[in-house]
């Protein structure tokens, strides 16, 4: 199964070929101008410089060709030698017949499948999950959503931030508050508490309150700095207190991703390459690819062709300690060894792309990245109404647990405004309001090209109205009502003769298939009749899904996928406006209606599912 943009390129790649030209020139993409044809072909333009011919000459003998297949309904040369093309009503039912009988909606599967792992979410042990961790999250579930339909095989990571400063930091600031823990002893070496002497809520404030002491007092930050050495080589007391925090912090980040409908593969640190670094850094040196500068390890990246100058990539510090450069170096290692990915995806924001620039060059240059390549997919901020990043009233840092609260209370509030589920049961209506309000967090983000900042305004994105996410999911409710009515409903059958409802010889209505709603899915229109221009126009949305799934990935774009579900919506609410389905007596054009609809709602539900949206069954 393909779309009908590769169906039609075929055809005038061969209607080039056949005149000595090149076929790549037939390439056929959607008209600009839907009020002028269907599709259009810009080829000759090309052709025409390659051959040093007149464009409108190439374009006449290609459309000559094109003519002698009977599926063409117009074709046309506009301007300096566009080839525009309009297919039969006959080949637009034919085409969306089959796309009916294709479980994928003409998307066919990857023909060479990669192993891809996508590094996303990036949480750091101890602190909070925040908005400032949403776009990551969002982002990259939605593209390894988007590439495991595609066919490849994904391996989501959270890598966690577990094995920096900042455990330093904790350590002494947990000491300093309970020094008689049995951890500080240098002379016990365990066995140690099972139980963690720290909540979720304890990290919470020693850490912030620890960070800000090191950044006042240097001989706190230097304290820290021993303590992080000391964990790092192994200090029994320390690796037994890290294990805690690293456990009471997992615990609650599940219940954060839970609650945003996000899922790992992999639950790895920094940590689990720590055992890398040392042999890692060793090899380098013994390649003759890390140099010390400054008592420093380094590895010279830069480029001749370097429009500004880009430092070397830093292995190793002068007092021996590892960077973040040094742990993401090593987790590319790791991942290779596992795995032997074709491409790793970094979903982080934009502000650390030179930093992800400088890791990228060091693994090629060394050859540690093997064959994978290596990839930043880089976002912007949200921000709030001043354009600064998004804070609480009081100026503190949105909770992410606390946005999809919200989120959640808003689209209750937002479904008792409209009317929409009051008379469910009360878990029912929970679980919608908990459905619509991720749709329109995740919608609003996703929607943007991920390189922007975008304000955060929760009123606006939970809208039933508009480009938003809650709008998509009521769309695809309301075909699933309208097909649960048409199996309900009983059928008129049309009298070929008088136009009016046939009847028995009892003087009855006609009874309706057994089930009127769930018909052969191939049947075609009525024979002769003519499509509407709405269901021209829908036929050909519902084409367009493979090529919009080519694009989102092919861009790393979620946002393509948003925007083709907000126009098929409305495409499908226009023919929906403009037929009376429930009421058309001639079973052969519902028929083919409701199969347009059961179509419609499959892609679109697809669309949503690969955005990390659930549709609710009813509202």
């Amino acid at each position: 199964m393909t779309s009908l943009t590769k169906i039609l390129s075929g055809l005038a790649a061969e209607a080039f070929a056949a005149e000595g030209l090149d076929p790549a020139h037939g390439h056929v993409t959607t008209s600009d101008r839907p009020d002028l044809a269907q599709f259009q072909c810009n080829g000759a333009l090309a052709a025409a410089k390659a051959a040093k011919a007149n464009p409108r000459a190439i374009a006449e003998k290609v459309l000559a060709r094109l003519k002698a297949d009977p599926r063409f309904a117009r074709l046309e040369i506009a301007g300096p030698g566009f080839i525009n093309m309009s297919l039969t009503d006959a080949a637009l039912a034919g085409h969306v017949a089959l796309l009916r009988d294709d479980p994928r909606c003409g998307v066919p599967l990857t023909g060479a499948p990669k192993t891809i792992v996508i590094d996303y979410g990036g949480p750091n042990i101890a602190k909070t999950m925040h908005v400032g961790h949403l776009r990551s999250l969002i982002i990259g579930d939605a593209l390894k959503r988007l590439f495991r339909f595609f066919g490849d095989r994904v391996i989501g990571d959270v890598h966690f931030g577990d094995w920096g400063l900042q455990m330093g930091q904790l350590i002494t600031e947990l000491k300093r508050e309970k020094p008689d823990l049995a951890y500080f002893d240098a002379a016990l070496t365990g066995p140690y508490p099972a139980t963690s002497p720290v909540t979720m809520d304890d990290l919470e404030v020693l850490y912030p309150r620890a960070s800000a002491a090191c950044k006042a007092d240097p001989e706190r930050l230097e304290e820290a700095r021993k303590a992080t050495a000391e964990l790092q080589a192994g200090r029994p007391g320390y690796r037994a207190l890290w294990q805690h925090f690293r456990n009471v912090s997992f615990e609650g980040v599940r219940r954060e991703f839970s609650a945003l409908g996000v899922e790992f593969d992999w639950w790895k640190g920094e940590s689990d390459v720590d055992h890398i670094v040392a042999p890692m850094v060793a090899d380098l040196k013994s390649r003759g690819l890390a140099e010390e500068s400054e008592g420093a390890l380094v590895v010279r990246i830069a480029e001749p062709t370097d429009k500004k100058e880009l430092p070397p990539l830093i292995v190793q510090k002068s007092d021996g300690a590892a960077l973040y450069e040094t742990t993401d170096l090593a987790t590319i290692v790791d991942r290779v060894r596992t795995v032997d990915p074709d491409l790793m995806l970094y979903v982080v924001g934009q502000p650390q792309h030179d930093h992800f620039e400088k890791v990228f060059r060091g693994a090629r240059k060394t050859g540690l990245a093997g064959k994978s390549e290596l990839e930043h997919v880089g976002f912007g901020t949200v921000n709030g109404p001043d354009g600064k990043p998004f804070k609480t009233r009081a100026g503190g840092v949105v909770k992410l647990h606390d946005l999809i609260e919200q989120a959640r209370q808003e689209a209750l509030a937002r479904l008792n405004e409209a009317g929409l589920a009051t008379e469910y049961p009360e878990a029912e209506r929970q679980e919608i309001a908990r459905k619509v309000g991720l749709a329109a967090i995740k919608f609003a983000d996703l929607s943007n090209q991920r390189l922007t900042n975008y304000i955060f305004d929760l009123a606006r994105f939970i809208r039933f109205e508009g480009e938003t996410g809650p709008y998509l999911q009521y769309a695809a409710v309301r075909i699933k009502s309208l097909l649960r009515k048409a199996d309900a409903t009983p059928l008129l059958l049309d009298d070929s003769r008088g136009g009016g409802p046939s009847r028995s010889d009892g003087g009855g209505v006609i009874a309706a298939p057994a089930n009127p709603g769930n018909g052969d899915h191939r049947a075609a229109m009525v024979e002769g009749a003519t499509l509407s221009d709405p269901e021209r126009a829908l036929i050909l949305a519902l084409d367009r899904l493979p090529h919009t799934i080519d694009q989102a990935i092919a861009k790393r774009a979620p946002n393509i996928l948003c925007a083709f579900a907000f126009e098929l919506a409305q495409a499908f609410s226009r023919f929906y406006a403009a037929h009376h389905i429930l009421s058309e007596p001639d079973a052969t054009r519902r028929t083919h209606w409701l199969s347009l609809c059961r179509l419609t709602l499959r892609e679109l539900e697809t669309l949503l599912d690969l955005l990390g949206i659930e549709v609710p069954e009813r509202m």
